[in-house]
Parts: C-alpha cells; structure tokens; sequence
C-alpha cells in the first residue's frame, strides 16, 4: 500500500503554493466568462442578424473554435502570437486572450438559443411600440434570455473552471500548478495531487448545487 502522508497540508503551505494559483483559477474564470458572454452575445446575434456578410464570419469563427481542442489553442496563442508581435505576451496573458476568444464560441451557442427560445411576439410588440431592433434587443430580447439561459452559462462557467488546469501546459501558475509546486518541494506528489483532486470536486460540486437550486427558483417564477 502507498505510504500516504497528508500532514503536511497546513496553512502554511496554503498560503505559500495553493492561495496563489487558486487565485489566478478564479481570476481567469471571472474574466473569460465575462469577455466570454461579451463576445459571445456579439457573435450570436450576427448569426441572428440574416445577413450573411455578418452571419457567414461569426458561424465560421464559432464552429472552427470549437472544432480545436483549448488545450491546442493555448499553445497556439502562447507560441505564436509572440512571432506576430514581435514580444512575449507571457503565460498569463495568453491565458486570458484564449480563455475569452475560446469560450466565446460556447457562450455564442447558448445565447443563440436563449434568443431563440423568446416568443416572437415579444419582437412583434417592442416592434409596435416603435423600437429599433437594436432597442428591442436591449430591452426586450436579452434580458429575458439571459434569465432563461444563467443556469447554463452558469454551468459552463464551471467547466471553464475546471478547464483552467491546461493552463499548465504553458506554465502558467494556476490552481494546479501550486499543487504540483508543492508537491515537488514537500517531495509528496501523490498526496498533493490527491488534495488537487479532492479541492477541484469539492468547489465545483457546490457550485453545481447552486446552479440546481437557482434553476430550480426560476423554473417556480415561470
């Protein structure tokens, strides 16, 4: 049997390998979900515009994202972009710039149907009223499919949190990485990886919990 030792998980390595990447996994979550659903929104509703020279590019960028593994775009951005611009952006920055173009792809999809899932009687009656469509959009269309769709992007914000362990594949130090770090200087890997594993289920189940239970109140307001 292994010789498992895990009394060195104490504050002070907390507070000296893991605090740190967690932060950095949050921050990154916080900030491509944001530019994500910002982008994403965009995206949606040129494929929602009926004009295929809007249409046509943003149905082009979603598909071709998300028929590339992250893992794949991250070295991408991180190797590449650095020969077009002719400096290194870092391994942090790379991070962000991924995460955000990445995970606009999949917010796009859920907004798109969160759009289409509001009756077109609500355009018809804000089209009466006199709205421009951008008004209509505004006012009208997105507040109720973001309400219809927050369980889902919520939930995708929970993938994309588990997702920023490939981050490690560039070096960036990530909730992951403070683990490993630990682990090499305690020369306890295995133990370490094992709080890894233990820490990323505990957070994502509660979030998944909180995500059932608002799905749960917004169906009653329905």
């Amino acid at each position: 049997m292994l010789n498992l030792d895990f009394s060195l998980l104490n504050w002070q390595l907390v507070n000296n390998f893991i605090l740190k990447g967690l932060w950095f996994s949050i921050n990154l979550t916080v900030v491509a979900t944001l530019g994500g659903i910002f982008l994403g929104t965009l995206l949606a509703l040129m494929r929602l515009s009926g004009k295929g020279f809007l249409a046509f590019p943003a149905a082009l960028y979603v598909n071709g994202m998300r028929s590339i593994p992250k893992v794949m775009m991250i070295l991408w951005v991180f190797l590449l972009v650095p020969l077009l611009i002719g400096r290194p952006i870092g391994a942090e920055y790379s991070a962000y710039a991924t995460f955000i173009v990445f995970e606009a792809a999949y917010f796009s999809e859920i907004m798109r149907a969160g759009i289409q899932s509001i009756p077109r009687g609500q355009m018809h009656a804000g089209q009466a009223l006199g709205m421009t469509y951008r008004q209509n959009m505004r006012l009208v269309i997105l507040p109720q499919a973001f309400r219809n769709m927050l369980p889902v992007l919520l939930t995708e914000t929970i993938i994309l949190f588990q997702d920023t362990s490939l981050v490690y594949a560039i070096g960036a130090y990530d909730l992951l990485k403070g683990f490993e770090t630990a682990g090499k200087n305690y020369g306890r890997p295995i133990e370490m990886y094992l709080a890894a594993t233990l820490l990323y289920f505990v957070i994502c189940y509660s979030l998944s919990r909180l995500v059932k239970r608002l799905h749960q109140k917004i169906a009653i307001i329905r």
